[in-house]
Order: C-alpha cells, then sequence, then structure tokens
C-alpha cells in the first residue's frame, strides 16, 4: 500500500544488464514498479553503452550465473557509469559475498526476491552514493552545471565564462570553470588569463589525482573563480579520457560548490563522460532557423542516452535581436519552454575584446543581469532556504 511519503518519491532510474534465471521477471516487476524507472536492458554493458555514458543512472542492476564476483563483467560496466551496482544473482556463494566486500559492488541479491526487497536495496545503495563524502574531501558535493549547443557561434563560452565569474564574484560559490572544448577552447582568452597549465598537464601528470593536486593545476581569476583551461594544442586533446575525465569532475566536486563545464559542439566521449555526471544542462538556442534544427537533433540524442528531461533548462541567446522569429517559435520548435533569456548587447563583444567578463564589466548591463540572475537560480532550494532563515526573526518577534 503506497503512503504519502512514497507517493511523491522521486523514480530511481535503473539499468539492467547481463541475465541469470528469473532476472527477466525481475524486471517486469520492475518495470510495472512506482518507485522505479526501467530505462533499458542489455545482455552486456558494450551493447548498453549509450544509455550507461549518458543515462544519469541512479543505480545498475547485472544479472549473473556466475557463483563468484563477475570481476569483468563489473569492470565492463564502470567503463560507462560510476552509478551504483547491485550483482543479482540466481545461485551465489559465501565466496561471492565476500569478493564483494572488497569490490566497488552496492550489493549482492540472490533470486528469488520479493520485488520490494530488490527496491529497497536499491533505494539503500543511492541512499549511501549520495551521502558519502569521498575519503579525505570536504564533504562538498559540487553541482556540474554544463553549457552546450550543437552550433557554433551561439554564445556557449561568452555564457559559460561569465555564468562562472558571476557565481564566484556575487554568490560567493566557490566555483570551478572547466573548458572542454578541448581543441578550440577560448575560455582562458575571454576571461584575459594566460595560464601557465591546462587540463592537458593535469591528467598526464603522474600519480593519483586528489583535491591538492586539482588546485596545483588551476588558474585564479581576480573574481576569485578557478579556472582549468584546455590544452594548448588540439592535438593534445585526445589525451583527455573519458576515466580521466569522469575522475576529474568526482575530485572537483569534493573541491567545489559548482562546477561550470564549457563544451565542443559534439556529442563525443568527453561530452558523454560529463552527462553522466551533469545536474544542470544549459542548452543555448538563438532565434535562427539552423540553431533550432541543431538543438531539436540534440535533444533527440540526449532522449537516445536517457538523459533526464527535468535537468534540461533552454537559454535563449539574444533574446531581443528583431530578425523574424519570437520566442513562442523557439518553444514550439524545440517542444520545450525557455527558461532563461539573455538579451543581445553591445557590452558584450567590447568586454571579450578586452579579456573581461562582461558581468564585471559592465555589470549594469541588461545581459550582465540575466546571467546574474541565472546564476542566483541554480541553487533554488539553498535560496529558499536562506529566505526562511530571515523570516524566522520576524516571526520570533511577533
Amino acid at each position: 500500500m503506497s503512503t504519502p511519503e512514497n507517493t511523491h518519491r522521486e523514480r530511481v532510474r535503473v539499468y539492467a544488464t547481463g541475465s541469470c534465471e528469473g532476472f527477466e521477471k525481475l524486471r517486469e516487476s520492475l518495470a510495472g514498479h512506482p518507485e522505479v524507472e526501467l530505462i533499458g536492458a542489455s545482455a552486456s554493458a558494450a551493447e548498453g553503452a549509450a544509455a550507461l555514458s549518458g543515462g544519469h543512472l541512479d543505480a545498475v542492476l547485472h544479472g549473473t550465473r556466475s557463483a563468484s564476483l563477475p570481476a569483468d563483467e563489473l569492470a565492463a560496466i564502470r567503463e560507462h557509469t560510476r552509478a551504483p551496482v547491485l550483482i543479482v544473482a540466481s545461485a551465489g556463494s559465501s565466496r561471492m559475498l565476500e569478493q564483494a566486500l572488497d569490490a566497488d559492488v552496492a550489493d549482492v541479491l540472490l533470486l528469488p526476491q520479493l520485488v520490494e526487497n530488490v527496491v529497497f536495496a536499491i533505494r539503500k545503495a543511492t541512499h549511501s552514493r549520495a551521502h558519502a563524502p569521498a575519503a579525505g574531501g570536504s564533504g562538498r558535493h559540487g553541482r556540474i552545471v554544463t553549457v552546450f549547443s550543437p552550433k557554433g557561434g551561439t554564445g556557449k563560452t561568452v555564457t559559460a565564462t561569465n555564468l562562472a565569474t558571476a557565481l564566484a564574484k556575487f554568490e560567493q560559490r566557490k566555483t570551478l570553470l572547466l573548458d572542454l572544448d578541448l581543441q578550440f577552447g577560448d575560455a582562458a582568452i575571454m576571461l584575459g588569463i594566460e595560464p601557465e597549465k591546462t587540463i592537458y598537464d593535469l591528467v598526464v601528470a603522474p600519480g593519483e589525482l586528489d583535491t591538492e593536486k586539482l588546485a596545483g593545476y588551476t588558474t585564479k581569476h581576480l573574481s576569485g573563480l578557478d579556472v582549468l583551461p584546455a590544452p594548448l594544442r588540439p592535438e593534445d586533446a585526445e589525451l583527455v579520457t573519458e576515466a580521466k575525465l569522469g575522475r576529474l569532475l568526482e575530485v572537483a566536486r569534493e573541491s567545489y560548490d559548482c562546477i561550470v563545464v564549457d563544451t565542443s559542439p559534439f556529442f563525443h566521449g568527453p561530452m558523454l563522460a560529463t552527462l553522466d555526471r551533469t545536474d544542470e544542462l544549459l542548452l543555448l538556442s538563438s532565434l535562427d532557423v539552423p540553431t533550432l534544427k541543431n538543438l531539436r537533433l540534440a535533444l533527440q540524442t540526449l532522449e537516445l542516452l536517457s538523459f533526464p528531461k527535468q535537468r534540461i533548462r533552454i537559454v535563449l541567446n539574444r533574446s531581443n535581436s528583431k530578425v523574424g522569429m519570437k520566442q513562442n517559435e523557439v518553444e514550439s520548435a524545440l517542444g520545450m519552454k525557455v527558461r532563461y533569456e539573455v538579451p543581445s548587447d553591445r557590452a558584450v563583444p567590447l568586454a571579450v575584446n578586452r579579456g573581461k567578463p562582461v558581468v564585471l564589466d559592465e555589470e549594469g548591463a541588461d545581459v550582465s543581469r540575466a546571467i546574474r540572475s541565472m546564476a542566483k537560480n541554480l541553487f533554488p532550494v539553498e535560496e529558499a532556504a536562506k529566505k526562511q532563515r530571515r523570516l524566522l526573526p520576524a516571526f520570533a518577534r511577533s
């Protein structure tokens, strides 16, 4: 019987791989469960690579007929996602349970099991992951905001650099700007900095990556923003692998309140690794047909990757341009509401040519106010809590 508490729970997003006796029946039961969104299933991790990499999954169920822990199958899953993995087996042994304690496995479930027991185990695994701070970390779990457009010239890097600056300067958030336009990134030049080290230097450096090591490779902007620029040479981009980028993002979460990621206009490996960890995806649009066509294709690709639609925000850049197209036409074409509007402003190219973020160069400009508003709205729950705390003394006096 549903209670008011679980009626309003957000459903856990689960993907199933592998097979064992009774696994298919379990998948069918989970697919009809009100607390579970079964994203899909595949016989192997390789077949489900797209959903595993871009799915923003809460957990993976892996069925195995083996009586011992399937290390090679686990390794294949870990190439694509860091979501908790629960092993489901029709036959098991004390050895498998012992191995699970030492391996990166959230739980081992032996079939047959009541579906409610399985759902409880999944909930427990996802809860533990969300609340366990990394060893030696600060307890932070930074918010990853990815700025993306499948077409060049939409103002992606201008938006990313100014948003990150606004978060650091005006919202007092410890913020990292990560330039993942790995071949031709311009974030550093738009901020007017000449970094000594880049993401390339970080990923090729020997030793394990941790928060202290990351701090040694970032460049500080006058706004308080930390910047990890793109490689200086295009050929160095290929050394920034998905695995290294995944580890970098996880370490960055431990150090920062917010990580703003500037991207290239492609769904390549680094972008998929970033999507897997993205909390909010800002899709940049403009008032022109080619951009809308590319954005529709991008939204279709995101759907195929099972990226949660509720985490996508449409940003209409140069929203006041007089080009014969209106905002409602953009919304109709994309099937989504515009969440943020950023007006066209002469102050933007002037600031870019000076190597200064427009939110600092022209604080009173309409474009600066729009970007600052966007930065404030990235933490709506915390803003609401702040307002509540401000109200409490007034109520106490009444």
